[in-house]
């Protein structure tokens, strides 16, 4: 099992004016999320099925003895999934006292946000469907959509 990035050493750098995050791609779009709560990112590792998940559950990783469970972010938001599997990714997040993992296409980089380039998503969206998007930021000529990874656990 090879590690690809371990982002915990590098800390997380939140200022008022500022955010830190690991930007990511699944399908077309691009995504990002607060680096606080990444322990890591790792290959694509065996999953085990959990019999009875809801659909957005993939299964279930042994990763170094931790039993983690791994959410499709595809089955999630109804996209359809990239075929390089040599690029897939696990991030590994640590929300309150859970270890989850979710499968991204391509993690890109770490960047820092200034917080006057994220709109509020309710200025954007007024669908309640979006509830699990932060916001979106504008990075040169992109934008990032800003996930809150408490409300993709619900």
């Amino acid at each position: 099992m090879e590690i690809a990035s371990n982002l915990h050493f590098q800390g997380s750098y939140s200022e008022d004016n500022e955010v830190q995050v690991v930007a990511f791609s699944l399908g077309q779009e691009e995504y990002a999320v607060d680096i606080m709560y990444v322990l890591e990112i790792n290959r694509l590792l065996n999953i085990t099925r959990v019999p009875r998940a809801e659909k957005h559950i993939e299964g279930v990783v042994n990763l170094r003895g931790n039993i983690i469970p791994i959410i499709n972010l595809y089955t999630r938001f109804n996209i359809n999934a990239s075929e390089n599997e040599e690029d897939k990714r696990i991030i590994v997040f640590q929300l309150d006292d859970m270890r989850v993992g979710i499968i991204v296409d391509q993690v890109s980089e770490v960047l820092r946000l200034s917080k006057n380039d994220i709109e509020e998503t309710d200025k954007v969206y007024s669908a309640q469907n979006v509830d699990h998007i932060k916001g979106i930021a504008k990075v040169n000529n992109r934008l990032l959509l800003l996930l809150d990874l408490f409300k993709i656990m619900q």
